[in-house]
């Protein structure tokens, strides 16, 4: 059997394989396979009827997914999953800590703050895995190119803020008064493209991240699903929960995210990075930035 015809080895590769054909899937195909590649720990340590009920599939379609992907069945493609949450410990503590919901609904400060928890832990083994890589990518940039709108736009900010700390060569896309196609006009191979969004998606941020592979730019993407549109095409995706009972969505763990992601672009560039950031701090006291004590 030829690599073509042999289904995927491993977690890394149903990743790419499911993002490589999605768009041609039935819904229903769709509907599975965005669920088993954003809860891949519930995958792991659940049967199949409670995946369905879930995914809001039915169970056989789960089993009809796997041949499609070239599985014998279920359990073959399950494998993968079990594997993957072997050699990542962290999972586990998602599993065992279980998303808890509502539990003070006549308190709503409770509930927002449980809601915080619940989807940073749901965030971890979604992405720790993946982000040393993304923040290697960071590291060796050209030039780093930030988008987010809308409910996005604030994590953007934050990312191009923090960055700019240590670093100069980087760039907030903003889109603002028509001048977006001007700005991924500027996009190079060389150069990585961040783009932040969450359903319902912008379109603009489907732009930024459809610009970003044209130009042969490495593109980043922090997003809700594996399977979203800017995270179809993207060299890395970072996955975080954003579920909350107010009306507008939790971006507690997208901040940590973003923050994390920081954090482990200048543990790469180790004491030159330092040196940037205490010098962009020493300027800001200097220049009245910060009100003295």
């Amino acid at each position: 059997m030829s690599n073509a015809d042999r289904p995927p080895q491993t977690f890394s590769e149903l990743d790419a394989a499911i993002r490589a054909r999605f768009t041609e899937m039935r819904p229903q195909f769709q509907a599975g396979a965005a669920f088993l590649l954003d809860n891949p720990g519930e995958v792991a340590v659940s049967t199949m009827r409670a995946l369905s009920q879930k995914a809001q599939v039915q169970p056989s379609t789960f089993v009809r997914l796997a041949q499609y992907l070239g599985f014998a069945g279920w359990a073959e493609l399950r494998a993968l999953f079990v594997e993957r949450l072997a050699g990542e410990p962290k999972a586990y503590a998602f599993k065992a800590k279980s998303i808890v919901r509502r539990s003070n609904s006549d308190k709503l400060v409770a509930e927002l703050f449980t809601a915080h928890r619940a989807n940073l832990d749901a965030s971890e083994p979604k992405s720790a895995d993946r982000m040393l890589a993304a923040a290697r990518a960071l590291a060796k940039a050209r030039h780093v190119h930030i988008a987010g709108f809308r409910a996005a736009f604030s994590i953007a900010f934050l990312l191009h803020y923090l960055y700019r700390l240590f670093r100069t060569s980087v760039s907030l896309v903003r889109g603002s008064e028509g001048s977006l196609d001007l700005e991924l006009r500027a996009f190079a191979p060389q150069d990585v493209v961040v783009v932040t969004s969450f359903a319902p998606y912008s379109a603009e941020a489907v732009r930024v991240a459809e610009a970003a592979a044209d130009a042969g730019a490495k593109l980043i993407a922090l997003t809700d699903s594996a399977v979203a549109p800017i995270a179809l095409k993207a060299d890395h995706c970072l996955l975080f929960s954003h579920e909350s009972p107010s009306f507008f969505p939790s971006m507690a763990a997208a901040t940590a995210l973003a923050e994390s992601l920081i954090e482990l672009v200048i543990s790469i560039d180790d004491d030159q990075a330092v040196k940037r950031l205490e010098l962009a701090e020493d300027a800001l006291h200097r220049t009245g930035a910060y009100v003295a004590r």
